[in-house]
């Protein structure tokens, strides 16, 4: 506090994230999927975990809220820019770091981060609301920048999972096409205010090129969208089973074609280097 009773307001990297909310004048809403960030320790170590030469000029974060991370960012960003739905939050983010606006080095987008028209960034760092988990972060990943995210628990754990395990899915693959994913960090429920209903994870991806080449990557993702409707049937059946979400022409083409081996096989088990192979090879027979 002050000597007048107001808060003291910190410089950027050190704002206190209760002190934060009550500035903002909003609580978050549950409704909305807002759960804000209140652990200090947690918020401190997010932006550690971007890639030792990850390119900090210029970091994207959706989902502002109060600013608890936003504050952390410009601590170790040279730019920020926000993305934030909430117009009562948009405008506290232009209060809270004028400073930081005036000079331009934070810049706030109201909007809703699946509408509007991202900027050039070199790395992203968010807590994003769960809700469009998914969607939001396949607008991120075509990018080739460096990820740091959170979500769900089991979301966030079956992007990294490996195949063969019950958590592998389309999600692994199409996760792991664009780039190497680690679960940094659990992070408990309490850590947040209000308490989300679930356990949640802090999730890094480092975009690297797929060990593997496919001609028509929207092809190739719908083709694995397809055998994973049917995990449980031998790729065999899955591709025959599946031709009206694959975009195939000619499924029976594709069976005759693909190895033996690949057939008897289930999606679970196939590797995404299998996949983009079979997918070549389904785009040229089958299509």
């Amino acid at each position: 506090m002050t000597s007048d009773g107001s808060e003291q307001v910190r410089g950027a990297g050190a704002r206190d994230p209760d002190a934060l909310i009550r500035r903002a004048g909003a609580r978050g809403n549950p409704d909305h999927d807002q759960h804000f960030l209140v652990d200090d320790r947690v918020v401190d170590r997010i932006p550690t975990y971007l890639p030792e030469e990850a390119d900090r000029s210029h970091v994207l974060e959706i989902g502002g809220g109060p600013g608890v991370l936003t504050d952390r960012l410009l601590g170790v960003a040279d730019r920020v820019t926000v993305v934030e739905q909430d117009r009562t939050f948009a405008e506290h983010l232009r209060r809270e770091f004028a400073d930081e606006v005036e000079s331009g080095r934070l810049t706030v987008v109201e909007g809703d981060a699946l509408d509007v028209d991202l900027p050039e960034f070199t790395a992203c760092v968010s807590n994003l609301p769960y809700g469009i988990s998914s969607e939001i972060s396949f607008r991120l990943l075509p990018r080739g920048k460096p990820l740091v995210l959170m979500f769900q628990k089991e979301f966030g754990e079956r992007m990294a999972a490996e195949a063969g395990t019950s958590e592998y899915g389309r999600l692994s693959v199409s996760t792991q096409h664009y780039g190497d994913v680690e679960v940094c960090e659990h992070v408990p429920r309490e850590a947040f205010d209000p308490k989300p209903a679930v356990q949640s994870v802090i999730v890094r991806i480092t975009p690297r090129d797929p060990e593997y080449e496919v001609d028509d990557e929207a092809f190739f993702l719908d083709f694995v969208k397809a055998l994973f409707t049917q995990r449980r049937k031998t790729i065999r059946n899955g591709i025959r089973n599946t031709a009206h979400i694959s975009g195939l022409s000619d499924p029976e083409a594709v069976v005759e074609a693909a190895d033996e081996d690949v057939l008897r096989k289930r999606a679970g088990n196939m590797e995404p280097a299998e996949f983009a192979e079979l997918a070549e090879l389904a785009a040229s027979v089958g299509r």
